[in-house]
């Protein structure tokens, strides 16, 4: 019996040490594979001229009851919609923002105490009417609509004033299919990066092995142009404001860590 509980308590101290090492070994492993890396940083960049203008514009309304104001916003809205479906734009390209209903007030005002003469009533403090009243409504509704014929964006801008947009708030170029411009970006910044592992493997003759970790930033800002629209039905004047497009800069930079063999 002594000789079979020996046996017994050698076998799992055995087990044990096996499973100790094998953690030990597997985690000196792993440490091994994190501590002998390096890390190459690649930049790709795409330049392209944007094929579509983003355009956010606002109507402002305001009467005496909700109602009221937004019956006429909705007409100012049909009008608009109908000015740009007749440029050429789609339902698709057309959408609303925001839509808002604030209640306008009267603030109180500073009223005089009857004291009889008017000389008496300039030596006593005046008093005022505590309680706000609501005198109307505004109704704020915004949208933002595509333009994908560059050409008309200068009449579209013009346009929308006179067809009853308060605000023409901002201009945007983009790149209607930016994924394809990122991907070439994304391929000229990795082939960067690439190619600086190979130079340093030559230059101080180490030997890389397999790819351990990947990263990406990217940097692709639209170009956008203020553009203030006058309030009356002339809108820009002439034949609309110079909007150049200009050229967009995609740029993606990569980080690629391989382990050192």
């Amino acid at each position: 019996m002594q000789y079979k509980y020996l046996i017994w308590s050698g076998t799992a101290v055995l087990v044990v040490l096996a499973v100790f090492l094998g953690v030990m070994t597997s985690r000196i492993s792993n440490t091994a594979t994190n501590t002998n890396t390096v890390s190459f940083t690649g930049e790709g960049k795409v330049f392209a001229v944007p094929d579509i203008a983003a355009i956010s514009f606002s109507i402002l309304t305001e009467a005496k009851t909700s109602k009221e104001a937004q019956n006429q916003n909705s007409d100012k809205s049909k009008n608009i919609v109908e000015f740009l479906k007749n440029q050429g734009i789609e339902d698709k390209d057309i959408k609303t923002t925001s839509y808002n209903i604030y209640p306008q007030y009267s603030y109180p005002r500073a009223i005089p105490l009857p004291l009889g003469t008017e000389t008496e009533s300039l030596r006593y403090p005046e008093y005022y009417d505590s309680n706000p009243k609501i005198i109307g409504y505004q109704v704020s509704q915004s949208f933002e609509v595509k333009v994908r014929d560059l050409e008309k964006v200068s009449a579209a801008l013009d346009g929308l004033v006179a067809a009853g947009a308060n605000q023409v708030n901002q201009l945007g170029f983009k790149i209607d299919d930016e994924e394809k411009l990122k991907n070439e970006a994304r391929a000229k910044a990795i082939a960067d990066a690439k190619i600086k592992a190979a130079t340093l493997q030559k230059q101080i003759g180490i030997k890389l092995g397999k790819i351990v970790n990947y990263s990406e930033g990217g940097y692709w800002p639209p170009i956008y142009y203020a553009a203030e629209a006058k309030l009356d039905s002339g809108g820009f004047g002439g034949e609309g404001p110079s909007v150049p497009t200009g050229e967009n800069e995609i740029a993606i930079t990569v980080t690629i860590t391989y382990q050192i063999r």
